[in-house]
């Protein structure tokens, strides 16, 4: 069973800042590709951020110039910085990992963006 392990959310108020962890085992790191999904209550789960082939990353237009995403493969880690964020940014963040039709999730991490 692939763990991918979540840390980073939680309260914020608008305007805030967080960053998201999500930590892999180094045999799924080095060969799939990582995203970060979210979902907020009654919608469906969306893509937010992923790296793509070569290297590359791909964004949701409503965070486009807010998140970043980012890796060190040092520590086999993928992180989701979160900037300017707005109460439509509330939801709950997964961690993925896909490759070839296999598709691992974390546990998720609540967000939540509110005075």
């Amino acid at each position: 069973q692939v763990q991918l392990v979540e840390s980073g959310g939680g309260l914020v108020q608008p305007g805030g800042s967080l960053r998201l962890s999500c930590a892999a085992p180094g045999s799924i790191f080095s060969i799939y590709f990582m995203a970060w999904y979210r979902q907020a209550p009654g919608k469906q789960r969306e893509l937010v951020a992923a790296f793509t082939v070569g290297g590359s990353t791909n964004y949701a237009n409503s965070v486009k110039g807010r998140f970043t995403i980012s890796r060190d493969n040092a520590k086999n880690t993928v992180y989701l910085q979160m900037n300017s964020l707005k109460p439509e940014d509330t939801a709950v963040y997964y961690c993925n990992a896909h490759r070839l039709g296999a598709n691992y999730w974390g546990q998720g991490t609540q967000v939540t963006v509110s005075s």
